[in-house]
């Protein structure tokens, strides 16, 4: 005895949910949107610089106070931000480095074992990448910085790991 197959058809109502297609992006906003970020591009130096200045205090906090919980939040939410701002301020080398200690502080539950050495080594690469106008991570010295910064993290993090 054989029985026929039957096919349901279920619909996709995910496209309602979420408003259907993407329309095509105005070419007119990004071109404007480029044009105000190129007119505030001479600001990014400065606000670099108060960013790193941000995450000298947050070193010095811990210093000072210890690392503890709340002064090694403080510190990983500096370098999440320097993450995000570096290549938009032209130093695709600081979000790279600033990526690194991010990857070592991002897990609130072994962040407290992150050797202060390494923190100290990647804050002392940012500060130095700024004042020598360090930008691109293709530079000979910023690359090998940045790769050997990458390169103890993870056998900091295998080590935890394991």
């Amino acid at each position: 005895m054989s029985e026929k197959a039957q096919i349901i058809q279920i619909p996709n109502t995910l496209r309602a949910k979420v408003g259907g297609k993407l329309g095509a992006l105005d070419q007119a906003a990004i071109a404007k949107a480029e044009e105000a970020l190129t007119s505030l591009s001479d600001q990014f130096e400065g606000w670099l610089e108060e960013e790193v200045t941000k995450l000298e205090a947050a070193q010095e906090t811990i210093r000072r106070d210890g690392f503890t919980t709340h002064t090694a939040e403080a510190l990983y939410f500096r370098c999440h931000d320097l993450k995000g701002l570096g290549t938009t301020y032209g130093y695709p080398l600081i979000t790279r480095i600033a990526g690194s200690i991010c990857k070592m502080l991002d897990d609130e539950e072994i962040r407290m074992l992150s050797p202060k050495l390494l923190i100290d080594a990647h804050i002392d690469a940012i500060r130095a990448v700024v004042r020598g106008r360090i930008k691109e991570d293709t530079h000979p010295v910023g690359k090998t910085l940045a790769e050997t910064l990458e390169a103890r993290v993870l056998e900091h993090l295998d080590k935890i790991k394991n």
